[in-house]
This record gives C-alpha cells, sequence and structure tokens, in this order.
C-alpha cells in the first residue's frame, strides 16, 4: 500500500503538516508533533480506523484515496538448486507445487527427522518427545 496523506493534503491547499495538524485537532483529532510528521512524509505502520476517519473527513476523501494498492511484488521463487528436482521444473515453468502434491512425492514429512551421513532417518518414537508443553490434567 501507498499512503497519500501528503498528496491529497496538498490538493486541499493543505501545505504543511502543522497546518493539517491544527484541521484535525478542529475535527477532534489530536495528532502529536512527533505522531504527524510521521503521517506527513511517510508510511505508518498502523492507525486507528477511527482516526483515519477523522483524517477523511478533514480531508474530504475516502480511506481508498490514502491507501492506494499497488502492484504485488513477484511471487518468491527458490533459488535454483534447493529443491528436488521434479519441484525445480515447476518452480522454473514459475509454478509453484502446492502441499498436497509435496506431500504425495514424499517430500513432506511430520515425522521428526535426524540427519546421518547425510541421508534423513526418521527418528525413533520413543524419541519424538521429549517434554511436555502443557502439564497434565
Amino acid at each position: 500500500m501507498r499512503w497519500e496523506l501528503k498528496n491529497r493534503a496538498l490538493e486541499r491547499g493543505i501545505t504543511t503538516s502543522a497546518a493539517l495538524r491544527r484541521i484535525l485537532a478542529d475535527h477532534g483529532l489530536a495528532v502529536s508533533t512527533g505522531k504527524m510528521s510521521g503521517l506527513w512524509s511517510g508510511t505508518p505502520l498502523t492507525i486507528r480506523l477511527q482516526d483515519l476517519e477523522v483524517i477523511c473527513t478533514a480531508l474530504v476523501c475516502q480511506p481508498s484515496d490514502l491507501l492506494v494498492p499497488q502492484r504485488h511484488p513477484a511471487p518468491y521463487t527458490t533459488p535454483a538448486g534447493s529443491c528436488p528436482p521434479d519441484t525445480a521444473d515447476e518452480v522454473a515453468a514459475g509454478r509453484q507445487p502446492g502441499r498436497a502434491e509435496v506431500a504425495a512425492r514424499g517430500q513432506l514429512s511430520h515425522e521428526p527427522t535426524t540427519a546421518t551421513a547425510g541421508h534423513r532417518q526418521t527418528a525413533p518414537a520413543d524419541r519424538r518427545l521429549t517434554g511436555r508443553l502443557v502439564p497434565p490434567l
């Protein structure tokens, strides 16, 4: 998402964060100088819906005018050579295999494993749970 507060304010003739801060205070939203600076110059990590509503009322706009979606980034792809050959072909073709497909090929296991001499082995049943997370009732 791209935060467009400064652009919407400039469209309304509000040229400084201090001026916007005074307008928001007139609408019942007291914003500290530090928070206003962050709202004005950057993208806030969080914003309360009540605050967003007051900002939209003060600027006579909609939330979609302030929060503009950006093009989605490219999906994550696994680096070459870090997955099994049949999966690597699918990744190269731009398709990630689903969890069920990986499980069907035997590449996904819920069993604890131990590595010995580069081989994957299932841990013995008596060593699977070494401690309890929840005490017995």
